[in-house]
């Protein structure tokens, strides 16, 4: 029988709804593979409703957990890190050295870091220090970043002017040291309203995705964190970054239309658990280069 992968996800927590690990985590064991949650805040929900209640954990916990797994001879059995959503730099760091650990034991194992900068627009902002570190500390460490536009322009210092711009943008931030760069959503001038469009980016080439922009009356919260958690969840399943590019934007796309049809601000996952699993529609990417 196969082994099942492991997969360490620290990112935040909400109790209420779908968002950090409460969007990545049931969705990545649905696909096939055992997660360990390691939560950086606890809030009753996400803040893009406008108030909450819950406290950010101790940086020092991070390690502190990481090293129970180790106490109990499991941490070699870990497959990947995921990380999201962070309360303070400190933090940050203090996953880098969990990080280390980990690879320490299985050199093999991977870091996907979902660089979460905020939306100030939408309620939702991390410290300038957090955004400093993700580009001076964490891309150094990265095997995979996975930015959406917002903070693929934070990481260039700069907007795009068109779609083979965003693919520059994401080529220059693939020399600070990750193996591949997801842009979960592009945004660029001219851009067709009806579409959405995702981008992958490796040293070996490139590809462009596209499916179709639904419309909410409010856009759910916890897509970025749904589309990195299953992006990381297929590679450790065998997929080559191409299919589980592929896969991911799929299955997306059908949490969405559940959600859409439910009509429901929070992502109707367990509604949509089949089709995550096996999604019935399937989005191609198509190489792409400068």
């Amino acid at each position: 029988m196969k082994r099942t992968p492991h997969l360490l996800a620290i990112q935040s927590h909400v109790v209420f709804g779908h968002a950090g690990n409460s969007a990545a985590v049931f969705p990545m064991q649905r696909v096939g593979v055992n997660v360990w949650p390691l939560n950086t805040v606890q809030f009753s929900n996400h803040t893009q409703y406008g108030q909450w209640a819950g406290e950010v954990l101790a940086p020092h916990q991070i390690p502190d957990l990481v090293e129970g797994i180790a106490a109990i001879g499991e941490l070699g059995n870990c497959d990947a890190v995921l990380s999201g959503y962070l309360g303070s730099a400190a933090q940050g760091r203090a996953i880098l050295t969990g990080v280390a650990r980990i690879k320490s034991m299985n050199p093999k194992a991977l870091y996907l870091c979902d660089p979460v900068m905020g939306h100030p627009e939408k309620g939702c902002s991390v410290p300038a220090e957090v955004s400093d570190f993700l580009l001076e500390e964490a891309a150094a460490v990265a095997d995979f970043m996975c930015p959406n536009q917002l903070e693929l322009d934070s990481f260039s210092g700069r907007k795009p002017l068109s779609l083979f711009d965003c693919l520059a943008m994401a080529r220059a931030l693939l020399t600070r040291g990750p193996k591949a760069v997801l842009v979960k959503h592009l945004d660029y001038p001219g851009k067709s309203a009806e579409v959405f469009e995702m981008l992958l980016v490796t040293a070996e080439g490139s590809w462009h995705l596209q499916r179709p922009l639904l419309a909410f009356p409010r856009q759910p919260v916890g897509v970025g964190d749904l589309t990195s958690g299953l992006f990381l969840a297929r590679v450790l399943l065998g997929d080559s970054l191409v299919a589980a590019f592929e896969f991911t934007a799929s299955a997306v796309h059908e949490v969405l239309l559940e959600t859409q049809a439910c009509a429901s601000y929070e992502l109707e996952l367990v509604r949509a658990q089949d089709r995550i699993a096996h999604p019935r529609v399937r989005f191609e990417a198509t190489p792409i280069s400068l």
